[in-house]
């Protein structure tokens, strides 16, 4: 009896030890077979999970998955046998009896049972709908785990799936990839769906409840017909028939411009959640707006065909597919035009001053996914960088990210599409990431323009920012300058905070309008005209090059009341209120370093501005 305690102490030591090591990334998960028991009256799922696995570590023992604690494993087949498992801290560890070389191949079964956990009430949910009972899941981001044992993190996608799914037989089963079968047996339907491609966990999903099913069918640029089946409520039957065929065209676009669909098959389920779900092959969504039906057809490329390879990256998921559901705008593929989308965009992208588009915070799914940074204000920085790039360029680049082999059917991180960004380009965008995606905020500018008699346009352009992460937002800027027989829109090239431009323009200006067509993400900027005389604009600085004294001389008396200095960056470097009456001004500027500054001379209405340059003399 000693020996036996004794034994039984090592064993539990043992397997405390090693209930320690979470890791899973020994092997790779190549197919799934699942088999439910699930009535969408009952919180309850039964199930048995069989996995097909690589080793991808030399003398490996033991095989991890992720489960909820609140599932009871009935026990793991091996070899037809019995083999050992604890399930700990959300972890089912498989030990085997033996070291496993690299490469090796082979499968387990795991049988188990229980109620789903509710603290997450989306992952396996049982509601109504018109009086029925609905089961459906959603298990984005770490809700797989809470109704079957998977392997959740990012890092590996499993090859293929079969759903198999027992439930009464009044209900039909919606699922991923191509319906295999449907076979009534006594009081039960089996229902059986197989999909052939890579898959992440959470991407994996399926409803149950008295479905009315129809298709539509698209004909793609290759000739290929493909089905959009869709499981609707019979109640919702006839709105549905009339709104998901607008579907159709968006998904041609989708196809022609980037990539054919990836995939075997597509379709929508209803369910009862307040949005959508981008279900790999099968969306669930609560109804048929195209707005919602364009969101999640876009997540079949940017998602699910390439998905964040972090949840930190998730607006590579979420802010591609916001803004392709844009793009349907601008092909007037919506009910809603192009500019009130962009519109709409940046108003909710600027309802807060901070926030950035990547996540740092990954701990509460409700951080991962906040509408106005990860889905509003990455969708309106891509089409900020679409306007710095331009067309070709842009849509060239996401062309090459989603034909990237190493990426396809796989995992990528905000560097991917970085990469590809700036090889189809050719350009540095690193300080571009830095400050739309890593860093928070958005630029606000203050533009300053005049033409004088001689058509000649002066513009000044200031910003801030409205979060300290950011030192200054560098951007092309445009602007349409309108007059009564002609316009015509001039680009900015803006580096620095209080730039100076000047323009010859062949007809007298009325207007200005700055970001005519709303491709920058700001709020809040203004363009307004500076009415100035002729004699103004003649004042002089000097010596240019100064280095100890600065002297302005104005053709006129004109009362100062400030005069502000700033460098090269936009940064004040000299600031004096006054109350002066004068035609001439004299500045101390030996205390500044070499280089090319402006002075900014504000009277009781207006601001006059020139550029000199500090050079000390050298003895």
């Amino acid at each position: 009896m000693r020996l036996i305690l004794i034994i039984l102490f090592i064993f539990n030591t043992v397997i405390e030890i090693f209930s320690q090591n979470y890791s899973n990334t020994n092997y790779d998960l190549k197919y799934q077979r699942f088999e439910w028991e699930i009535d969408p009256e009952i919180m309850y799922v039964k199930g048995i999970v069989t996995s097909f696995f690589k080793i991808t570590e030399n003398n490996s023992s033991q095989i991890v998955f992720e489960l909820a604690d609140e599932l009871n494993v009935d026990s793991v087949i091996f070899k037809n046998h019995n083999i050992n498992y604890l399930l700990d801290n959300k972890h089912l560890i498989i030990y085997f009896n033996e070291f496993f070389p690299i490469n090796y191949f082979d499968s387990i079964s795991i049988y188990y049972q229980g109620i789903p956990p509710s603290k997450n009430s989306r992952a396996f949910e049982i509601t109504n709908h018109n009086n029925v009972p609905i089961m459906w899941t959603l298990s984005e981001p770490f809700g797989a785990k809470d109704w079957f044992p998977c392997k959740q993190t990012l890092n590996d996608k499993i090859d293929s799936i079969d759903l198999i799914i027992t439930a009464p037989k009044q209900y039909k089963v919606a699922g991923n990839g191509i319906l295999i079968s449907e076979q009534v047996i006594n009081e039960n339907k089996i229902t059986h769906w197989k999909h052939n491609f890579p898959i992440a966990a959470y991407l994996i999903g399926i409803a149950i409840t008295n479905y009315s099913v129809y298709s539509d069918y698209v004909t793609l640029n290759t000739g290929d017909t493909l089905e959009i089946l869709n499981y609707v409520y019979p109640e919702d039957l006839d709105y549905s028939k009339i709104n998901t065929p607008n579907i159709i065209d968006v998904f041609q676009y989708f196809s022609d411009t980037f990539l054919h669909y990836p995939f075997e098959r597509y379709g929508h389920a209803q369910f009862s959640w307040g949005g959508g779900m981008e279900h790999q092959t099968m969306s669930f969504m609560l109804n048929f707006s195209h707005s919602l039906m364009a969101h999640e057809l876009a997540h079949q490329w940017f998602g699910n065909y390439i998905t964040c390879g972090s949840w930190h990256d998730i607006w590579l998921n979420e802010s591609f597919a916001t803004y392709f559901e844009g793009l349907s705008s601008e092909r007037e593929l919506a009910e809603y035009d192009w500019e009130t989308w962009k519109l709409q965009k940046i108003y909710e992208a600027t309802m807060t001053d901070n926030g950035s588009v990547y996540v740092y915070d990954t701990t509460d799914y409700t951080k991962i996914f906040i509408h106005s940074m990860v889905y509003a204000k990455g969708a309106m920085v891509l089409n900020t960088l679409r306007w710095e790039l331009g067309d070709s360029i842009f849509f060239q680049s996401i062309k090459n990210y989603l034909n990237d082999e190493n990426l396809k059917y796989n995992y990528a991180k905000t560097d991917d599409i970085k990469y590809h960004f700036e090889n189809t380009s050719g350009i540095d965008l690193t300080e571009f990431f830095d400050d739309w995606i890593y860093s928070e905020g958005y630029p606000v500018y203050n533009i300053i323009w005049s033409q004088d008699d001689s058509n000649n346009l002066n513009i000044i352009v200031k910003q801030k920012q409205t979060h300290k992460s950011v030192d200054y937002f560098e951007l092309k800027l445009p602007i349409l300058l309108k007059g009564l027989v002609s316009d015509t829109l001039i680009i900015l090239e803006n580096n620095y905070n209080g730039e100076i431009y000047n323009f010859n323009i062949d007809f007298k200006i009325t207007s200005a309008i700055f970001n005519p067509e709303n491709d920058i993400l700001t709020r809040g900027s203004e363009i307004n005209q500076f009415f100035a005389s002729k004699e103004d604009f003649t004042f002089t600085v000097s010596p240019n090059p100064a280095n100890e004294n600065l002297q302005i001389n104005f053709p006129v008396r004109i009362n100062i009341k400030k005069t502000e200095i700033y460098n090269s960056e936009g940064k004040t470097v000299f600031k004096e209120k006054l109350n002066l009456s004068t035609d001439i001004y004299n500045v101390e500027v030996s205390n500044l370093k070499e280089g090319i500054y402006i002075i900014c001379i504000y009277t009781d209405k207006e601001q006059l501005t020139r550029k000199f340059v500090i050079i000390h003399d050298k003895k």
